[in-house]
């Protein structure tokens, strides 16, 4: 296997982690102030879903 292709995996499966987490935090709901707000849950479904397009991405260009 060459290199390029080895770190085109492994960014997939770091992005499909991170996804994972977003996807958790959506499912679960907790509350998580900054600043003293409550932050909402919409950024977290719009990271789910470039997280799973990225992780898509990479794992293609790994196999082509």
């Amino acid at each position: 296997m060459k290199s390029p292709i080895i770190g085109l995996r492994v960014a997939g499966v770091v992005f499909a982690l991170m996804a994972l987490a977003q996807l958790v935090r959506l499912i679960v709901r907790p509350e998580i102030l900054v600043a003293g707000y409550l932050m909402p849950l919409w950024p977290s479904a719009l990271a789910f879903v470039l997280l799973c397009v990225l992780s898509a991405w990479m794992w293609s260009l790994g196999y082509q």
